[in-house]
């Protein structure tokens, strides 16, 4: 059954919509101590985690609803046992924040994931964590969280919104581990048709510094997905010149090996 899913927000690089009473410096200081709390959980730091933790915190994660003292004690026996077999608890990777707030609540989104196993056998998990913070006694302790595991069209949403990150940063060794061997796009510019070899080639020509979605739409059908949206940009060419551009762009995508990869992309100019 084909299923749809739209991009109601408007995505900024990582970064999601924020409501008017929440400024960047509030911003910052809420994704540091959402970032914060992943290491103390990570390192089984229990006199942090007692202060991040409300006292009427409660778990609403779907099938697995805990109390907060068995969220701390699960938090310190999983590192516990990972110092005890040699290793460290890893601490998951959280990007594409969405922060809102007022002088007295938040609310925190995010993307959540890491990799479970080693070598050949490891595997990728995602997942989205949506956190409720109040500020009590004059700090900020977190009164409510769940996490939910990504579903494909997410999955797939947020491989395309990666695409805006690995431009800023031409970073070439993205596109060789996302683009599939039989990638084939369309030069937005030219019109010129691009294999992946092509595309890699013109990783880092120019210098972009601006990569922002809006519009978004996302469609899986199986092992197929096709993302389509707006995508603005700005920066420099090869040749130095300045550009600014806004350009209407479907993507498509393959799932193999259970893995998303990108199997081709069109994107045309809007004239404005």
């Amino acid at each position: 059954m084909k299923m749809r899913m739209l991009f109601a927000v408007l995505f900024l690089l990582s970064a999601g919509a924020a409501g008017a009473a929440c400024t960047d410096a509030d911003k910052a200081a809420l994704e540091k101590f959402d970032r914060d709390w992943s290491v103390a959980g990570s390192s089984g730091d229990r006199a942090t985690l007692e202060k991040i933790y409300a006292k009427n915190y409660a778990d609403l994660t779907p099938g697995g609803a805990r109390s907060r003292a068995d969220v701390i004690d699960g938090m310190v026996k999983n590192a516990e046992a990972a110092k005890a077999s040699g290793k460290s608890e890893p601490v998951p990777t959280q990007d594409f924040y969405e922060i809102n707030c007022t002088d007295r609540s938040a609310l925190i989104t995010h993307r959540v994931w890491g990799t479970d196993g080693d070598g050949a056998d490891a595997k990728v998990w995602q997942a989205r964590s949506i956190h409720q913070l109040e500020k009590i006694d004059g700090r900020w302790q977190v009164v409510s969280n769940a996490v939910h595991n990504l579903s494909d069209e997410w999955i797939v949403g947020y491989k395309d919104l990666e695409w805006n990150l690995a431009d800023l940063n031409a970073d070439k060794a993205w596109f060789e581990r996302n683009l599939a061997d039989d990638y084939w796009g369309v030069d937005s510019k030219t019109g010129a048709m691009e294999n992946k070899a092509a595309a890699l080639a013109s990783v880092g020509e120019g210098k972009t510094t601006v990569a922002v979605t809006t519009d978004m739409d996302v469609q899986v059908d199986g092992d197929n997905g096709r993302v389509s949206g707006i995508y603005h940009t700005e920066g420099t060419d090869k040749d130095g010149k300045m550009f600014k551009r806004s350009l209407r762009y479907i993507d498509t995508f393959v799932k193999r090996d259970g893995r998303w990869q990108i199997w081709s992309s069109q994107a045309t100019p809007i004239k404005e």
